[in-house]
């Protein structure tokens, strides 16, 4: 029995995770579970898992963790340092799925007591990878990506030599103003940005979507994760989101992922590896689908894919600014303070003014300098958004 624990389980990926390890319960052993301000969700899932410990993070409401626990023989805990005592309990496999940058220190905590890390959580490669990938390497422990896409770049590398690939090609649905208009995109609510086409996710990964910036942190990811050159990362716009990645080699071949918008695959592959086990997703049928599309992307409509670029020249902290920044762009838009495409000049000025200072290629990278930068870029951000208003 695999002793498990799931950061971010009342997401949709976490969700996801659970609705697997529900489908074979007698293979599992949950050793913990954190989530936010859906405590009822949090509770029942850690009562139906028998998991040993719950954790909010929100500190204002352990209380109600508490009273919606009691009986059940599972601990409850609030805050954020409970979440990374709780991610050093010793565990066979971690989901880390916490939304931002909050995942990046349970996350590093699970890896050093040498976990293997299923990794859903973007911003941590985003605006760590160097420290990520290390603290991997040097307590023995295994990071397994979750994002479709680079589960489907890690799948089309099985068996293959990096050194052989030329190319490594990920797929973005465009969102929900993919045939919009600049204009119309300009006057975009947040209510519009947050209805996806084709996936089923939280709101904020939905407009993140919309805007690329989804896709942005990807590239990133990409480069971290798999050690290429960001020159060798393309984006094309797939409207089908049914081919996740290509992988293309140096005798001219592209290998790609076809499967249908579910994250169990993912999440399923990751769970299982390096087996392959039957999951509950759909199996296509392409003589019904009949064709694929695809197309490059407007570069003026989505700039958040050339930012992307930028940062990886950049280096050193400069994917903590990327990431804090579109962060707080983010909360602007959903308060209604900046527009749509304002998000992507809310972060290109931040990333102005804190490059020259924050982004050395050999600078020093520790979770309390990655932190700090967060930080400063969050508050760079603010003033950026007070100006626009």
């Amino acid at each position: 029995m695999r002793k498990i624990s799931i950061f971010g389980a009342t997401g949709s990926i976490g969700q996801n995770t659970i609705d697997l390890i529900r489908r074979d319960p007698e293979s599992y052993d949950v050793v913990a579970l954190s989530g936010g301000q859906n405590v009822a969700q949090l509770a029942a899932d850690a009562r139906a898992l028998k998991a040993d410990i719950a954790v909010t993070a929100d500190e204002t409401r352990l209380e109600e963790l508490r009273a919606a626990l009691e009986g059940s023989g599972v601990e409850a805990a609030a805050g954020a340092t409970a979440i990374r005592e709780a991610a050093a309990r010793p565990a066979d496999w971690v989901m880390s799925a916490i939304v931002g940058a909050a995942g990046l220190a349970p996350g590093l905590v699970a890896l050093e007591q040498g976990a293997t890390l299923a990794l859903a959580n973007k911003e941590s490669l985003v605006t760590a990878g160097q420290l990520i990938m290390g603290t991997a390497e040097t307590h023995g422990a295994r990071i397994l990506p979750v994002d479709s896409e680079h589960s489907a770049v890690f799948q089309g590398l099985i068996g293959e030599d990096i050194a052989a690939v030329e190319r490594i090609i990920i797929t973005a649905s465009g969102g929900a103003f993919r045939d919009w208009s600049l204009e119309d995109m300009a006057r975009a609510t947040p209510e519009q940005a947050s209805s996806h086409p084709n996936w089923n996710m939280g709101q904020r990964i939905t407009v993140d979507s919309a805007s690329m910036f989804n896709k942005a942190l990807e590239v990133i990811e990409t480069k971290e994760f798999f050690g290429c050159a960001h020159e060798q990362i393309e984006v094309l716009v797939h409207p089908e989101s049914l081919v996740h990645a290509l992988v293309g080699f140096n005798d001219g071949a592209l290998m790609a992922h076809v499967g249908p918008p579910d994250m169990r695959h993912a999440i399923g592959f990751a769970l299982h590896w390096p087996e392959r086990k039957t999951l509950p997703v759909e199996r296509l049928d392409l003589a019904k689908i009949g064709a694929l599309h695809f197309r490059a992307p407007d570069l003026q409509r989505y700039p958040a894919l050339r930012l992307a670029h930028e940062v990886l020249e950049l280096g050193g902290h400069a994917g903590a600014i990327f990431n804090a920044a579109k962060e707080r762009a983010l909360d602007g838009f959903l308060d209604h303070r900046i527009g749509f495409l304002q998000m992507a000049e809310v972060v290109e000025e931040v990333l102005e003014q804190l490059s020259p200072s924050h982004c050395r290629k050999n600078a020093e990278m520790t979770l309390d300098t990655v932190m700090e930068t967060d930080h400063l870029a969050r508050k760079t951000a603010d003033q950026v958004m007070q100006k626009l208003a």
